[in-house]
């Protein structure tokens, strides 16, 4: 079996209203990464993420970015556990 990771990320600056949610469930529907993203209250925006190392590496580097319209400042990165199917969009927090 392949090894899986898990990462939680929250994402800091403009990336509310900018589609970064979709853009976000799109690119790890290709990476063939699951787990979720939703808005949170004061901003940011937080996912977590499951899938191969290099898979979440990728999705990690692309949050960095993020869509065409976003302004990153920040991603913070941690460790997390917890299996997941598919890619969600959650309300926000």
């Amino acid at each position: 079996m392949t090894e899986r990771v898990t990462r939680r990320m929250v994402i800091h600056g403009r990336v509310q209203g900018v589609f970064f949610r979709e853009s976000m469930r799109a690119e790890a529907t290709r990476l063939d990464i699951a787990g979720w993203v939703r808005n949170r209250t004061d901003g940011s925006v937080e996912a977590v993420v499951h899938g191969t190392p290099a898979s979440v590496e990728a999705i990690v580097n692309w949050a960095r970015r993020g869509p065409q319209d976003a302004q990153v400042g920040s991603v913070e990165v941690e460790e997390s556990s917890g299996t997941y199917s598919g890619f969600k969009k959650r309300p926000s927090e």
